[in-house]
C-alpha cells in the first residue's frame, strides 16, 4: 500500500518517562477511511500510543507521518486536522450547550460561526436545548455533544480515548452509528476501547501489552493468528471445576461465562486428553470458535499479565 493511501505509518514508536519505558518500539500502518481499535490492559499504553501518532506527545524514539505530515516535525499541522475525544467529558459544564460550540468553533477560527453552531445543535436534535447548561445532560447527550464538537472543524482523524465508558448500550450503539457514518464519508477513526462487542466493529484491531505491540489485524486475522482451540459445556455448576482447570497442562485458562464455561489452549491434542479425562468428561463439551474475548485473555495470558487485576 502506498503511503498516499496511509492515514497513519508510524516505525519504532517508544516512550520513556524516566528510566520507564512505556511503549516500545510500536510500528503501524493505518489505511484512511478505515476504524481501527486499540485494545489492551490498563497500563499498556494505548493512550500514550495515540498521542504520540497525532502529536501531543514527542516519542523518545521512533519516526513517522500522519495524515501525511511528520510526527516530529509537524505535529502543530496534525492537531489542526485530528478531533479527539476524551473518556471524561472535557467540555465546561457550566457553560449552555450552545455556548460550548460556539467556543469550539472560535477555537478553530471556523467561517460563518453562528450557523454553523445552529446546524451542530439541529443535527444533534438539540436546538430545542440550546440554551442548557451542559452539566445537566445525560451521560449518551454529553456523548454526542463531545463528538459534534470535536468533529466540527472537519477533521481527517478522530481519536477517540474509552468514547463509550458509562454509557448506556442504547447510546453506545447509536454512537458507533455515528462512527461510521463518519468513516464512510472518509474519515479515519481511531478508538481506545475495553468493549470486546466495540472492537468487533472495528475494520483492524491492535492489540498492546506491556507497552508492546502483540498483534494487529481484523478481527478474523488475530482470531485465526492466536492459533487458540476453544471449548464449551453449558451445564449447571461448571464455574465449580473453572479452578481446577487452570491447573491443567494444556489449558491455557479456562473462563466462566454465566452458565458455560470457555476452556482454551493452543495445543488441542492436549487439551483434549484433558477435557476425556475425570471428572471433566462428565461435561458435554463442543468445539467453537474463539470469541474475541478468548483470544484477548489468551493474549493477556501469553503477555505475562495477571487476569486477576485487569
Amino acid at each position: 500500500m502506498s503511503s498516499s493511501e496511509l492515514a497513519i505509518s508510524v516505525r519504532g514508536l517508544t516512550k520513556r518517562f524516566g528510566k520507564t519505558e512505556v511503549v516500545s518500539q510500536v510500528s503501524i500502518d493505518m489505511p484512511k477511511g478505515q476504524v481501527w481499535g486499540f485494545l489492551g490492559p490498563n497500563g499498556s499504553g494505548k493512550t500514550t500510543t495515540i498521542r504520540m501518532i497525532c502529536g501531543l506527545l514527542k516519542p523518545s524514539e521512533g519516526q513517522g507521518e500522519c495524515l501525511g505530515l511528520d510526527i516530529l516535525r509537524d505535529s502543530e499541522k496534525i492537531k489542526l486536522q485530528t478531533g479527539y475525544m476524551t473518556q471524561k467529558f472535557s467540555f465546561w459544564e457550566d457553560l449552555t450547550i450552545k455556548e460550548n460550540l460556539d467556543f469550539v468553533a472560535r477555537m478553530y477560527h471556523l467561517a460563518n460561526r453562528s450557523e454553523l453552531v445552529d446546524n451542530t445543535l439541529k443535527n444533534l436534535g438539540l436546538f430545542h436545548r440550546k440554551n442548557q447548561l451542559a452539566g445537566a445532560l445525560s451521560g449518551g447527550w454529553k456523548q454526542r455533544l463531545a463528538l459534534a464538537a470535536v468533529t466540527m472543524h472537519k477533521p481527517k482523524l478522530l481519536l477517540l480515548d474509552e468514547p463509550t465508558a458509562g454509557v448506556d448500550p442504547q447510546a453506545r450503539r447509536e454512537f458507533w452509528r455515528e462512527i461510521h457514518t463518519l468513516a464512510n464519508h472518509g474519515m479515519t477513526v481511531l478508538v481506545s476501547t475495553h468493549y470486546m462487542d466495540e472492537a468487533e466493529r472495528c475494520d483492524s484491531i491492535v492489540y498492546l501489552a506491556n507497552g508492546k505491540l502483540i498483534t494487529q489485524g481484523s478481527v478474523a486475522q488475530v482470531t485465526k493468528g492466536s492459533q487458540l482451540v476453544t471449548y464449551r459445556a453449558d451445564e449447571p455448576n461448571v464455574r465449580a471445576i473453572s479452578e481446577a482447570l487452570n491447573q491443567e497442562d494444556g489449558v491455557e485458562f479456562a473462563a466462566f461465562f454465566g452458565s458455560a464455561i470457555h476452556v482454551s489452549g493452543t495445543n488441542q491434542a492436549l487439551l483434549n486428553q484433558v477435557l476425556q479425562s475425570p471428572p471433566y468428561n462428565q461435561l458435554t463439551w463442543h468445539q467453537v470458535k474463539p470469541s474475541l474475548e478468548d483470544v484477548f485473555i489468551s493474549l493477556m495470558t501469553r503477555s505475562g499479565l495477571d487476569l486477576r487485576q485487569h
